[in-house]
C-alpha cells in the first residue's frame, strides 16, 4: 500500500472470555488497480467508547507505519459511539483527517428497514410473533422436531414420486425451521422461507401438541396459532414479506461481496427502490393470485374480497376484505418500506456517490483545473480503446488503467477512480473475521492470549496475501528468535 490513500472499516465484538475485541480492515486500492480489502488485526479494548476506539485504532496505525492523514473513508455500523456528530469515533476521526468520508454500512442499514418494517405495522409485528411463538412450541422438544423430520421425508418422497418437484445434486436436503433475529441479515427472510417450506409439518405438531400434550398452556398455544394459520390475513403476510425481503435480500447478498465498490452499490439500492414502487403500484393481482392457491392447497378459507372484512377474532368491521388487503396491508406496509428506505438511502446522499465530482476536496485548485481537462482526453482515449470495450465496472477499469500504463497518462483521473474504490460498502468483512475468531478461540481454547490470537487470526483470515510467505523465511525467522539445541 505505501503512501497510498486507503479506508478503514472497524466493528467490535466479544470473544467466548467475554474480552471486547476491535476488528480493523484496510480497503485499499493495490499497486495493479485492484480494491483489496485486508484484515490487520484484533486489539483488545476494555471498554466500547469511542475514545478508547480511537486510541486502539492508533495503536494499529503506529504498529503498521501507517499514518491517518492516508485514511479517506471509514465504515461502521450506527452505533451512537461509532456516528455520534460531536464524540462519536467517526467525529474523532474527522477531527485528525477531515478528508475522511464517513459510510454507514449499507448492509446494516439494509437490516434496519426490515426490522422497521417488521415491527411498526401492527399486523406484520404480529405476524413475526406469532412465528417466533411457532419456534417456542415446535422446537420445544425433540420428540417434535423429529415429527417435522419425517414428516417432511416422507412429503418430499411423496412428491418426488408424482413429479411435482425435480431431484438433483444439492437438491432435497435436509433443512430446519429458522429463528429471525433482529442483528442477523438476512435472517427474516430465511425464517418465512422455512416456515413456508414447512407449513404442512407444524400444522401437524402443531395439532399434535393440542391434542397429546399435557401442558394446559402449551395447548391453548398450539389452539391459536392454528387458529391464525387458518386466516387469510396469515397468508397474506406470508406472501408480501416473502417477496419483499426477498428483494431486499438480494441487495443485502450483493453488498456484502469482496469487490463490491459504492457505485455499484448505490446503483443496486436504486433498482431495489424501484422494484418496490413497481410491485406497489402492480403487483396486488398478481400477490392475490399466489394468497388464493397457497389456500387453495393447504384448505384455508378463501374470502370474498366484496364482504366486509372479519377480524381474526369475529369482529365484523364497515371496511371490505378488497380495501383491508390492498390499502390496510399491501399498500400500507409497502409504503413504510419504500419511506424507510429513502430515509436511509436518500437520493442526496445517493447522487452524491454516484458522481466521483463529489471528492474533489481532495484535489486542490490547480488539480481541479487540470482535473477537467484530463477527463476530456480520458474519455476520447477510452472510447476507441477496444480494451475498454467490455468493462464489467469501476473496478475494471482500475485494473485496466494500471495493465495499459494509462494510469501515468492520467494520474488525476486515476486518483479521482482511487479515491472511489476505497470508499467501504459494507463491514461485512469484518464480520468474517469474529466468525474467524470464534472458530479459532472456543470454550476448548478460551485461554488463548491477545497476541498469539491476533496472529493465529490474520494467518487464518489472510490465507492468500501469505501464499508468498516462503518456508525458508519462515525457518530462518524462528531460528533467529532465539538459541536452540540444533538448525532446522
Amino acid at each position: 500500500m505505501g503512501k497510498d490513500v486507503f479506508a478503514i472499516l472497524v466493528d467490535e465484538s466479544s470473544d467466548v472470555s467475554k474480552k471486547e475485541q476491535m476488528a480493523m480492515v484496510l480497503r485499499y486500492v493495490n499497486s495493479l488497480g485492484i480494491v483489496k480489502g485486508r484484515f490487520v488485526g484484533i486489539v483488545h479494548v476494555k471498554d466500547t467508547t469511542s475514545l478508547t476506539l480511537k486510541e486502539a485504532i492508533d495503536s494499529v496505525y503506529t504498529n503498521n507505519s501507517l499514518s491517518i492523514s492516508q485514511v479517506r473513508g471509514q465504515g461502521y455500523d450506527a452505533t451512537s459511539n461509532m456516528q455520534g456528530a460531536f464524540n462519536g469515533l467517526k467525529a474523532l476521526i474527522s477531527k485528525d483527517n477531515p478528508s475522511t468520508y464517513y459510510i454507514h454500512c449499507f448492509a446494516h442499514q439494509i437490516q434496519l428497514v426490515v426490522v422497521a418494517v417488521a415491527s411498526n405495522h401492527d399486523g406484520a409485528d404480529d405476524f413475526f410473533e406469532q412465528l417466533a411463538l411457532v419456534f417456542n412450541v415446535v422446537c420445544a422438544s425433540c420428540k417434535r422436531k423429529d415429527i417435522i423430520r419425517d414428516s417432511y421425508k416422507e412429503r418430499v418422497q411423496k412428491e418426488i414420486g408424482n413429479g411435482e418437484i425435480e431431484t438433483g445434486r444439492g437438491l432435497n436436503q435436509e433443512t430446519s425451521l429458522v429463528r429471525a433475529g433482529d442483528t442477523r441479515r438476512g435472517s427474516h427472510y430465511k425464517t418465512i422461507i422455512s416456515f413456508k417450506n414447512f407449513f404442512p409439518e407444524v400444522v401437524n405438531v402443531l395439532k399434535y401438541v393440542e391434542e397429546e400434550e399435557s401442558s394446559l398452556n402449551n395447548q391453548n398455544q398450539a389452539y391459536c396459532l392454528l387458529l391464525y394459520f387458518k386466516t387469510l390475513d396469515f397468508v397474506f403476510y406470508l406472501h408480501l414479506m416473502l417477496d419483499i425481503f426477498g428483494f431486499t435480500n438480494t441487495l443485502s447478498k450483493h453488498l456484502q461481496r469482496k469487490d463490491q465498490n459504492i457505485l455499484e452499490a448505490a446503483s443496486l439500492v436504486k433498482v431495489t427502490m424501484k422494484t418496490l414502487k413497481d410491485l406497489r403500484n402492480n403487483g396486488f393481482p398478481s400477490m392475490l393470485e399466489k394468497v388464493f392457491s397457497f389456500c387453495h392447497k393447504h384448505e384455508i378459507k378463501i374470502v370474498e374480497m366484496s364482504e366486509f372484512y372479519v377480524t381474526p377474532r369475529n369482529r365484523r368491521t364497515k371496511v371490505t376484505n378488497q380495501h383491508h388487503f390492498e390499502v390496510d396491508i399491501f399498500y400500507t406496509v409497502l409504503d413504510m418500506q419504500i419511506q424507510e428506505f429513502g430515509d436511509r438511502f436518500s437520493e442526496v446522499s445517493t447522487d452524491l456517490l454516484e458522481y466521483m465530482v463529489a471528492l474533489s476536496p481532495y484535489f486542490n485548485d490547480l488539480e481541479r483545473v487540470y482535473l477537467d481537462g484530463q477527463l476530456e482526453t480520458y474519455y476520447h482515449s477510452l472510447i476507441d480503446d477496444e480494451r475498454f470495450a467490455n468493462l464489467k465496472g469501476i473496478a475494471d477499469l482500475s485494473r485496466l488503467m494500471v495493465e495499459s500504463g494509462k494510469h501515468h497518462s492520467f494520474p488525476l483521473v486515476y486518483r479521482l477512480l482511487m479515491l472511489t474504490l476505497v470508499l467501504p460498502v459494507a463491514t461485512a468483512t469484518v464480520e468474517r473475521c469474529f466468525s474467524a475468531m470464534k472458530l479459532l478461540k472456543t470454550d476448548l481454547r478460551n485461554k488463548i492470549g491477545d497476541d498469539f490470537l491476533n496472529d493465529a487470526l490474520i494467518c487464518s483470515v489472510e490465507k492468500e496475501a501469505l501464499m508468498d510467505v516462503k518456508i525458508e523465511r519462515v525457518i530462518e525467522h524462528f531460528q533467529k528468535m532465539g538459541n536452540h539445541r540444533g538448525q532446522l
